[in-house]
Order: C-alpha cells, then sequence, then structure tokens
C-alpha cells in the first residue's frame, strides 16, 4: 500500500487527534496545540496536511503562522512554524514523517514568508535543510532540557539576511497546556 499526503479535512479532525494523542503520549497537551492553532487566525488550512496509509490518518504535520521581533528596531517579520509533527507510533521509521515534512516545506517555499522556524531533534530535521536559527540571527526560546540545536530555521525563497529576531509564537502556543 502507498501513502497518501493530503490537505487535512474536517472529517480528519477527531483521527488527527487520535495520531497526535499517540505520538505525544508523554505530553498528551500537544493534541490541544493542533485545536488551538486550527481555531486561530494563525491556521494556515493548506499548510496542514495528513498521511493516509490503507485510508487511515496515519500522520499529521502543520505549518501556522508566526512573528520575528527585532528588539534593537522594534521591527516584526511575519514567518512560518512547524510544529507538531505526528506518526502514529505503529508505523513509525516507514518515512511518513520525512514524507509530510517535505510535502509541507514544498508547499511553504510558494509562501511569501522569508523561513519557516521548529523546535525538534538536531539529529532529525537538518536532512530537510533545516539549520541552527542562531546561525541566521533568529533566537528561539527552548526550553531548559533542550539542546540549543534545537531551535532551527529553514529559509524559504524570499528569505533575506534582514530577517532576524526572536521567535514570537502564536497565541495558541501560550495556553495549550493550560
Amino acid at each position: 500500500m502507498e501513502v497518501v499526503i493530503e490537505p487535512e479535512h474536517p472529517t480528519d479532525h477527531e483521527a488527527i487527534g487520535d495520531v497526535v494523542r499517540a505520538a505525544f503520549v508523554d505530553e498528551p497537551s500537544v493534541a490541544r496545540l493542533v485545536e488551538l492553532i486550527r481555531a486561530s487566525p494563525q491556521y494556515l488550512p493548506g499548510l496542514a496536511l495528513v498521511a493516509r496509509y490503507g485510508g487511515e490518518v496515519v500522520g499529521h504535520v502543520m505549518i501556522s503562522r508566526a512573528q520575528l521581533l527585532d528588539d534593537a528596531s522594534g521591527r516584526t517579520h511575519d514567518v512560518l512554524t512547524l510544529s507538531p509533527l505526528a506518526v502514529a507510533p505503529a508505523v513509525q521509521g516507514r518515512g511518513i514523517g520525512s514524507a509530510l515534512v517535505r510535502a509541507v516545506l514544498a508547499l511553504a517555499e510558494r509562501r511569501p514568508e522569508p523561513l519557516v522556524t521548529l523546535e525538534g531533534s538536531p539529529r532529525y530535521y537538518p536532512r530537510f535543510g533545516f539549520r541552527d536559527c542562531r546561525d541566521v540571527g533568529v533566537a528561539i526560546d527552548l526550553p531548559d532540557w533542550a539542546p540549543r540545536e534545537a531551535g532551527q530555521v529553514y529559509l524559504l525563497p524570499s528569505y533575506s539576511p534582514a530577517v532576524r529576531g526572536r521567535l514570537v509564537y502564536p497565541p495558541a502556543f501560550d495556553s495549550y497546556d493550560e
């Protein structure tokens, strides 16, 4: 059977929640984050994708809007943030997460924003072109337990070195674990 990557549909929401809860079994609030992003103005329906295997949702990825704030100048830049990426545990290790990341980045390449940010494994995401955010003057506040290299960026065609600053997450990220 072939994995099919396509935009999420409202009829997928329950299955997406199940996949996210299973993938983040120790972090149940991540499924709530998906719901909060979806209900926010930062939600980009075309950048929320599912992976189907045998007709069932087995993976999900979202890119939503965020901003960089240059504290020195007060200037803001609209950017994108990738979070979360989830694959059902039963099918992890089969390239489904990679297929989702590649597909959503290909769609992001067509947008006007200059970059995509994420907090994620510095061993996993560089294979897609992500790099340490500090290399391009982007600051991402990370939890104390996370390695500094977990803050990463993917540069899009409209990127300019003038785009720098501190990542300001959408409000959904501030309230999802309440």
